[in-house]
């Protein structure tokens, strides 16, 4: 399979609901703010092709082999024109690379996959986001240590994580992966608890810049998952220690970094 392309009339319902799920008013003007495409375009399997995990047995991307489990590691998004709402899109995926290497822990199988979604005859937003198929006890992320928030990092914000708000995103993005609601799936994963979403946190550092304005419509925003986060807490979000223009991690209740995000200039 080459590439699968999706195309639907993006409506206003999905950014309502955003709104409703991080409890802020409806953003205005008729378009769907930056990051929140991620709630469009989405593929919808019937329950048949669905793996144990809860991810599609099939497709792109599909787990390379039995016993593989799967990270969502990062991405990359150029921005050029944010989606109206009202209007078709069509986004087109498929695999842009893969490398295999071998960890400290076992096999790694690193893909990404691009999506390029247009809408009006242009294209509008650039994704590729790097997946990761790790074996069965092993791990692609980084070990990092406990410390405590820095008190001076502004701006800001902050998201009471809890099962609740974990089973909306899940649904709001048609993604079914059992480590985002069944512990006793997350515990035969090795995580000690349900696990936060990465595109939920990559989202939040988005939205850091959003609401401060930092715009990313014309820039490549780029995020990186380095630490998983587990278990129902609130999420902080703080600009880096150079300031929002030089980037934004998200941080766990304890200090704990699990992910950073920059922008720069998209080169067309």
């Amino acid at each position: 399979m080459d590439s699968v392309s999706l195309r639907e009339v993006v409506a206003a319902e999905p950014v309502e609901a955003m709104a409703g799920l991080l409890d802020i008013d409806v953003p205005s003007g008729g378009e769907v703010p930056e990051l929140w495409h991620w709630l469009y375009l989405l593929e919808r399997r019937p329950t048949r092709d669905l793996g144990p995990d809860g991810h599609p047995s099939s497709g792109i991307p599909s787990p390379p082999g039995p016993g593989m489990r799967r990270m969502f590691a990062g991405g990359r998004v150029d921005t050029w024109h944010r989606l109206r709402i009202g209007e078709p899109a069509t986004r087109t995926t498929r695999i842009a690379r893969e490398v295999e290497k071998q960890g400290r822990s076992g096999p790694l199988r690193f893909v990404t996959v691009r999506h390029e979604i247009s809408q009006g005859g242009r294209v509008a937003i650039l994704d590729e986001q790097d997946i990761v198929y790790r074996a069965p006890g092993g791990t692609a992320l980084e070990a990092v240590d406990s410390q405590a928030l820095p008190a001076d990092r502004e701006p800001r914000l902050a998201l009471d994580v809890d099962e609740a708000l974990l089973f909306r995103f899940s649904a709001l993005t048609y993604n079914a992966h059992r480590i985002h609601y069944d512990r006793e799936w997350c515990r035969q994963e090795g995580y000690g608890d349900l696990v936060v979403h990465g595109p939920l946190q990559a989202l939040m550092l988005g939205e850091l810049a959003r609401r401060n304005g930092v715009p990313l419509v014309g820039r490549r925003f780029v995020y990186r998952l380095v630490s998983p986060m587990v278990g129902p807490q609130t999420m902080h979000v703080l600009a880096a220690a150079d300031g929002l223009e030089a980037g934004a991690e998200v941080r766990t209740a304890d200090g704990r970094t699990t992910a950073v995000g920059t922008s720069e200039r998209a080169e067309p």
